[in-house]
């Protein structure tokens, strides 16, 4: 337990007579994981961290890189099942990189894949493949797409316009 508070997965190797050895591992994150968080935070992303560690690893890397919602101890089936419950509140961006995050990906309205370390299936799955790990490009590819999505409707306002006054040229024309 003392492991598991500190983030650390635990798995032990025993005999018939008791445990022989225990052995901790631990993700480690990534200093710009805060900073994207962080950001994504700042442009009224929600966050949700989506995990099959044990709850009490899960808690300690979401405090660790700023996320408060967590759903731990999830089998792929689990990751897809949120995702898509998350969808029914709006649109769910998910990223991931494993074989176990793809039906998320898939169900997700926009999965990215971190294409690093990422898995191919993984890959494959998402909709966007970021080429690195650095989930800093998160929020960056979040504001271009808003840029983008702004200019595309300024460009239709602007057709529309020029239409209408070609319209209305073309009505007193004679």
């Amino acid at each position: 337990q003392a492991h598991e508070a500190q983030g650390r997965t635990v798995t032990l190797l025993a005999s018939e007579r008791g445990v022989l050895a225990l052995f901790a591992v631990a993700d480690t994150t990534r200093p710009s994981s805060r900073d994207a968080v962080a950001a994504l935070h700042a442009m009224g992303v929600r966050t949700v961290m989506l995990t099959g560690d044990n709850p009490s690893t899960a808690q300690t890397i979401a405090a660790q890189v700023g996320i408060t919602e967590v759903r731990a101890n999830l089998l792929p089936q689990d990751k897809q099942r949120a995702v898509e419950q998350l969808g029914t509140e709006g649109p769910v961006g998910m990223v991931g990189d494993g074989v176990n995050d793809s039906p998320s990906l898939a169900a997700a309205a926009l999965g990215f894949s971190m294409g690093g370390a990422g898995t191919d299936i993984a890959k494959e799955a998402a909709d966007v493949l970021v080429m690195d790990d650095d989930l800093r490009k998160l929020p960056e590819t979040i504001r271009l797409s808003r840029r983008t999505h702004a200019v595309l409707w300024q460009n239709i306002a602007l057709a529309l316009g020029i239409k209408a006054v070609f319209l209305v040229l073309a009505l007193f024309d004679n």
